[in-house]
């Protein structure tokens, strides 16, 4: 078979899926427990018909529900089936969830997600694809208390160290990169450290380009393919000028998961070319997720003041923050001219460039290259302990890879399996009487 196959785990909505199969891969199926995050997913990769455009969709098989489901339970209740698709999936790709590694969160060695990982490689196990690949935060590299010894001596091992040894002894040949989003168009700084491992028997002492090498010889030809610049990043008035309220005529908010009493632009059309890019085949349809905050007034004249008064582009500075009587430690007014600081999960570590208030969801997606099409579904925030529970619309894209690097990464990794196997990439959708056919149906490929 030619075509290359791809499962994605901890999905979230659905960015790295979305670029990969941008790139060229089939999806077979996403696993994602947060039923905010797969509810996203769903309306916009797994269900056909959906918006009346051209679009990447899963394939999805008969046998698996789509629904919610967390790895664990997955693997424990469907191994059977996931063991008839070994030789049919090339890639299980992914990204465990990152908050215990964060700099950025309450970063801490004790968070139980910090051992997901470990589910990501018991697909692996049982898949046995030709590739994995796996997405976590630059914080990943760093051992929690690396400044400290162990009590019987020796430094501390990062988690980065521990899934390079653990992909060794599954049989895979182990690569790992810190990679920029804003080197593929994407309007946001965003390092984040990959994984890659290619099956050692499919390596076989292979000295070619490596995954980093690939990426960059593609870059030039994949930026000019979607129109963007070479020599100079996205920044953030490219991506969202068209989105600001400034001369725009304000309506109720048309989204029916919104309670009444917001606000929103009434949307007159792209004006740049990366605007136009992430526009493309709306056919004058409305834009999802555009409701405006509502800030208090005290808040309105904070944020004004920040822009009157503060560099943008840069963290606030204690001595700002103090004057401004501001007790949050992360929050940075955008600059027109740059790229965005990297997303988190809470909007107001941001503020508007311009204007005073935090982006809409709609702002934060194209800051992660999201397209005007992707509709997000579910809450737009969430507070206090549910916050341990839900997955809100922010949430959704902060915690996204993606989708114009993810594609680039796609597109590398089907370079690299062609060289591998030293033939040239024929991709085609495998049809109900191949052998990946009655996998999709049953599971069984016997």
């Amino acid at each position: 078979m030619n075509a290359h196959t791809f499962i994605d785990l901890f999905s979230g909505c659905g960015g790295l899926s979305l670029g990969l199969m941008n790139a060229g891969w089939y999806g077979l199926l996403a696993i994602e427990q947060s039923p905010d995050a797969f509810k996203t997913l769903r309306h916009n990769l797994v269900e056909e018909g959906e918006h009346n455009i051209e679009k990447p969709c899963f394939i999805w098989p008969d046998w698996c529900e789509k629904k919610p489901h967390e790895v664990a339970e997955f693997v424990r209740t469907q191994s059977h089936r996931l063991m008839n698709m070994r030789g049919d999936i090339q890639l299980v790709a992914g990204g465990p969830p990152c908050q215990g590694f964060s700099f950025a969160g309450k970063r801490t060695g004790k968070d139980p997600r910090n051992e997901l990982f470990k589910h990501h490689l018991e697909v692996v196990d049982i898949l046995k694809p030709e590739l994995v690949l796996m997405e976590n935060v630059q914080g990943i590299v760093t051992a929690f208390g690396a400044d400290r010894k162990k009590q019987f001596g020796g430094p501390r091992k990062s988690y980065s160290n521990r899934i390079r040894e653990a992909l060794e002894r599954h049989g895979y040949e182990v690569q790992q990169y810190l990679l920029k989003a804003v080197d593929f168009g994407v309007p946001q700084i965003r390092p984040r450290y990959f994984t890659l491992g290619i099956r050692q028997d499919l390596f076989n002492g292979y000295r070619g380009p490596s995954f980093q090498e690939t990426l960059t010889s593609i870059r030039t030809d994949f930026l000019i393919e979607h129109g963007l610049p070479i020599w100079q990043p996205v920044t953030v008035a490219d991506a969202i000028s068209d989105l600001s309220t400034t001369g725009k005529q304000l309506i109720e908010c048309l989204d029916e998961e919104s309670p009444p009493g917001f606000k929103e632009i009434y949307y007159q059309g792209p004006e740049t070319y990366y605007q136009r890019l992430m526009h493309s085949g709306m056919n004058n349809r409305a834009l999802n997720s555009l409701r405006l905050v509502k800030h208090r007034p005290e808040t309105v004249e904070r944020f004004q003041q920040i822009h009157r008064t503060c560099r943008k582009g840069v963290h606030l500075s204690y001595e700002d923050r103090l004057r401004l009587g501001i007790s949050k430690t992360a929050i940075t007014p955008l600059a027109p001219d740059q790229p965005s600081h990297t997303l988190t999960t809470l909007p107001d570590d941001l503020l508007h460039y311009a204007e005073p208030r935090i982006h809409t969801v709609r702002e934060h997606a194209r800051l992660q290259s999201f397209p005007d099409w992707f509709e997000f579904r579910g809450k737009y925030t969430t507070g206090g302990d549910r916050r341990t529970r839900e997955c809100p619309r922010y949430t959704q894209v902060g915690n996204a890879v993606p989708p114009l690097l993810a594609e680039a990464i796609g597109k590398a990794l089907l370079a690299i399996l062609s060289e591998l196997k030293g033939a040239p990439c024929s991709i085609h959708l495998p049809g109900k009487t191949s052998r990946i056919g009655r996998v999709l149906r049953n599971g069984d490929s016997r």
